[in-house]
């Protein structure tokens, strides 16, 4: 898989992130509500990346600067690419650049009907936080974090 860092608005990702967005309308009855400025997507604040196999853009996610942490998130990986290992290399991506911005941890809220996006964090060394951000009152979503060594 080649990965592209390329603009939150950027055609791929925008197809990416709307096909998301679609997957938690089945999973939760709407889309993630979380404030989003596509602005804090782009360097220095963050950036974003999408996977491709070939010319088809296969993956994505992104992070955003909360001053030492960054945020990861629209972590997805469309269905028919999916147990290939491309949710990992764009998570490894992703914990990289955000490593070589200054970042000390990285964060994320996923939600309970996600289980195959807990096992990935878990097993990537992905741990409990305190909750934050748009679900941090919200029963079911789930705070995770990690140390960036």
């Amino acid at each position: 898989m080649r990965i592209d860092q390329v603009r939150y608005d950027h055609p791929d990702a925008a197809q990416l992130i709307e096909e998301v967005q679609q997957e938690y309308v089945k999973r939760y009855g709407g889309p993630d509500a979380t404030p989003v400025d596509p602005g804090d997507f782009s360097p220095p604040r963050g950036l974003f990346l999408v996977g491709y196999d070939g010319d088809e853009p296969v993956s994505c996610g992104g992070w955003r600067s909360h001053g030492l942490e960054a945020e990861i998130k629209r972590m997805y990986v469309v269905k028919r690419a999916r147990r290939a290992g491309y949710a990992r290399l764009i998570l490894v991506s992703l914990e990289q650049t955000a490593r070589e911005a200054g970042h000390v941890r990285v964060i994320l809220e996923t939600g309970y009907m996600q289980p195959e996006a807990i096992t990935l964090y878990r097993s990537a060394g992905y741990t409990d936080v305190a909750p934050f951000g748009h679900y941090a009152d919200v029963t079911g979503a789930i705070h995770l974090g990690k140390a960036l060594g």
